[in-house]
Order: structure tokens, then C-alpha cells, then sequence
């Protein structure tokens, strides 16, 4: 059998080739960009708002019993009520991942914070009207949540309004 004598073109279409070849193996993929993080579930959005509403309340309720406009045998259960609906907001809050250094930092709570100046007197007309807006911003709040989360706003919305009534009476 003879052999054929390589040419010039076919040394050169076997390294294209080979090259091709190599390259190909050799390469991989670039490398993926992290997964843009997910959108905050909206339930999870509404209860940590409310919860920092919640929050607020409790605290301004703390203070008025210790500014003495009321004793607290008057506002002590209004804020244990408080205090109940606060525990509960809390318990179906999903459980935060462990921050990541990429993660932004949360926005702080549009409400001023809940250590407020003591010197500052709360009424019992600035409670009976913070009840009042926060039972009528429940319905608002139970249209696009899961059943059991919309039950939940449902009886603290009419709590709230409860409180907004007996308030007025008290005053």
C-alpha cells in the first residue's frame, strides 16, 4: 500500500481542525452572574409594615400609662391586646436568611421610632385616632394575602375598632 504524502493544506486542515477541536473542549461556559434576588414576598412586605406599626402603637400606649394621662388600669389591656396581636403578626413572619454582604441593608420604618422622646404626653384623643386609621387601613391590606393572613388583619382591624370606640368613652 503506498503512502500518501501529506500536502501542505492537509497539515494545515488538521491543525485548523485540531485547534477547533481544542478549543472547544477547552472552553466553558462564562461564568453565570449570581440570580438577580427575588422580589420580598408582598405578604412578607404588609406584615413587617404592620408589625413596626404595631410596634409603635405598643410603645405609645407605654408611654401615656407612664406619663400618667390614664392609669394603666384603663390602658393596660388595650396594650396587652396590642401586645397579643404583635406576638402573633410576628410568629408568621418567615424566617430571615442569613444576610449576605451583597444584600442591600434594609430601609428603615417610615413611622418615627418607637423610643420617643418620654417627655412627650400621649393623649388618649391621639390613640383613639391612631386606632381609628389603623382599623380602617385593614380591608385595604386583606385584599391580596392568604386567607389565614387576611382572617388574622380581619380581628385585629376590628379590635382596633373596638379600642377606637371604648377610647372615646374613656376620654
Amino acid at each position: 500500500m503506498r503512502q500518501r504524502a501529506l500536502t501542505r493544506r492537509a497539515v494545515l486542515r488538521g491543525t485548523a481542525a485540531g485547534a477547533v477541536a481544542m478549543a472547544v473542549a477547552g472552553c466553558s461556559a462564562p461564568e453565570a452572574a449570581p440570580p438577580a434576588p427575588k422580589p420580598p414576598d408582598p405578604e412578607t412586605v404588609l406584615l413587617t409594615g404592620v408589625i413596626a406599626d404595631k410596634e409603635q402603637m405598643v410603645a405609645l400606649y407605654r408611654q401615656a400609662v407612664l406619663a400618667g394621662g390614664r392609669p394603666a388600669s384603663v390602658l393596660g389591656p388595650f396594650q396587652q391586646r396590642h401586645e397579643a396581636h404583635l406576638a402573633e403578626l410576628r410568629r408568621r413572619l418567615p424566617p430571615s436568611p442569613a444576610p449576605t454582604p451583597a444584600s442591600p441593608t434594609p430601609a428603615p420604618p417610615s413611622s418615627p421610632p418607637a423610643s420617643a422622646p418620654a417627655a412627650a404626653k400621649v393623649s388618649v384623643a391621639r390613640l383613639r385616632e391612631l386606632e381609628r386609621k389603623a382599623a380602617a387601613a385593614r380591608p385595604r391590606q386583606i385584599g391580596s394575602v392568604s386567607p389565614a393572613l387576611a382572617q388574622l388583619l380581619a380581628s385585629i382591624g376590628a379590635c382596633e375598632a373596638t379600642h377606637a370606640v371604648a377610647l372615646a368613652r374613656a376620654s
